[in-house]
């Protein structure tokens, strides 16, 4: 057997590792190869580089200069992508097919960022509209606002990584990134590629803590000026109350995606749309379509509906082409899906599909039906292949249903009725409503945004650049003004 390859950590310092942890396939748990971790001095060593880089004013990064290496890092991924979904697809587990939009996705992320820098600017601030501000005319100008700390998921191991990582690069930020321990090696290969692409070591750094009190004192050190987190509401909030004086952050949390399907939907072409909602990256997705609230006359269809879909899709090897879902991240979620499954029959929940684990890593796509207000799959984010139906006779009460809990992020609308629609879209307490669309589209420039306890702050990579940048204002003085 060969020896599993070996990724150093990616701290701009000659420091020792403080261990070795193995990075397994969610699928088979077979190893794929080991990775170093790093202890406080780890920290202490990348916190020390980013900070001292960022004080020297005189190395800062032109803005040509990130441009060219952004483009010669895209370049670099386009003429690698097989490669990096195929590793994305090993070890997350989302389905190969699947895993080639997210790298095509990530390489679009950066020409978003080279984008956003050709064409967003500071202001000028209106001046001699008084006699206070006669004789002046002022303006703002955008600079990076100082160290980026990121701590990221496991969901989508490349672009959420892009998504933190290269808006730091774009606006000059030196940035640490901690990815997901199930899921560091593409972020690995990430930084590999912006440094043969010619960003000197010391302006993105990766590592991984040898525990979560190493990773606290990375993400709570006061030389971070902006914290960008991505994964469970506990742990980010947790983290933010911690964070030093000064530390602006993001968050991006989940959700329990609420959808609204009136009776005059066309379910011919919302079924395959919930389905793939619900089902995608095996609902291991933030905005994965969780909760379908439906006008009682059609609510049993479209029950019946996406138990066709979730049984027609192929569960399995996430990197073979025929694959639709893959596993959960860890064993022991299935086992959690399945304590949540079993507990909302018990409690009347009727099954319509699935209900069983497949495997010790993989679970069957299912299909709750009328499953009680209060169960877990009704309250909190299943983060799973399991989808609820609940049937209704008043749009009202459901979009009251929908909004009773405390997570809110993105939600959608199923119906023919231009008035239907809006009284949703109003009423749905959301941060975007799709209409005739599910709950998990995004592209990359758009606005992302968790809401109550579902984030703070808003993703896409031009608002992330923004926040990663100040905008300092000058006024001059002047007899000729």
């Amino acid at each position: 057997m060969s020896p599993l390859n070996h990724y150093p950590h990616m701290i701009a310092a000659g420091i020792e590792s403080a261990g070795r942890m193995q990075v397994t396939a969610p699928f088979d748990l077979a190893p794929i190869a080991t990775i170093d971790t790093v202890d406080e001095g780890g920290v202490e060593q990348a916190l020390t580089v980013a900070r001292n880089l960022f004080d020297e004013r005189d190395g800062w990064l032109a803005l040509s200069d990130r441009i060219a290496i952004l483009r010669r890092t895209a370049e670099l991924m386009t003429e690698r992508a097989e490669s990096l979904a195929l590793e994305a697809a090993r070890e997350g587990g989302k389905p190969l097919i699947d895993s080639r939009i997210e790298v095509a996705r990530a390489i679009d992320g950066i020409a978003i960022c080279i984008e956003t820098l050709r064409t967003e600017a500071g202001e000028e601030i209106p001046m001699g509209v008084n006699p206070a501000s006669s004789g002046r005319v002022a303006f703002t100008h955008r600079e990076p606002i100082g160290v980026v700390v990121a701590v990221s998921a496991f969901n989508h191991p490349l672009n959420l990584i892009v998504h933190q990582v290269a808006p730091a690069v774009a606006t000059g930020c030196p940035v640490i990134i901690k990815p997901a321990e199930d899921t560091p090696l593409s972020c690995m290969r990430f930084i590999e590629i912006l440094r043969e692409a010619g960003l000197p070591a010391a302006w993105a750094q990766a590592l991984v803590t040898a525990d979560l009190e190493v990773a606290g004192k990375l993400v709570t050190d006061p030389r971070v000026d902006f914290f960008s987190f991505i994964g469970s509401a506990r742990v980010g909030w947790h983290l933010r109350s911690h964070l030093a004086p000064g530390t602006r952050c993001a968050l991006e949390h989940g959700g329990l995606a609420p959808v609204i399907v009136e009776a005059d939907a066309d379910l011919d072409d919302a079924l395959p749309l919930l389905a793939k909602g619900a089902f995608y990256h095996a609902g291991q997705v933030c905005v994965s379509v969780q909760r379908v609230f439906a006008d009682q006359s059609i609510a049993r269809r479209i029950a019946d509906g996406l138990a066709t879909e979730g049984n027609s899709m192929r569960v399995g090897d996430p990197t073979l082409e025929e694959t639709a879902i893959g596993p959960l991240i860890r064993p022991r979620e299935v086992e959690r899906i399945h304590a949540w499954v079993s507990e909302a029959i018990e409690q009347g929940a009727e099954l319509i599909c699935g209900g069983q684990p497949l495997s010790e890593t993989c679970y069957q796509p299912t299909v709750l039906y009328n499953p009680p207000a209060d169960a877990k799959v009704s309250t909190q984010e299943v983060f799973g292949p399991v989808v609820c139906v609940y049937a209704y006779d008043d749009m009202d009460l459901a979009i009251d249903q929908a909004n009773a809990l405390p997570f809110a992020f993105q939600a959608a609308v199923f119906s023919n009725n231009l008035q239907r629609s809006l009284r949703g879209y109003k009423r749905l307490h959301a941060s975007a409503v799709m209409i005739n669309d599910f709950t998990a589209f995004r592209v990359d420039w758009m606005p992302f945004a968790g809401l109550r306890q579902s984030g703070m702050g808003v993703g896409g990579i031009p608002h992330t650049m923004r926040d990663m940048q100040i905008e300092k204002m000058m006024v001059i003085r002047s007899d000729e003004l």
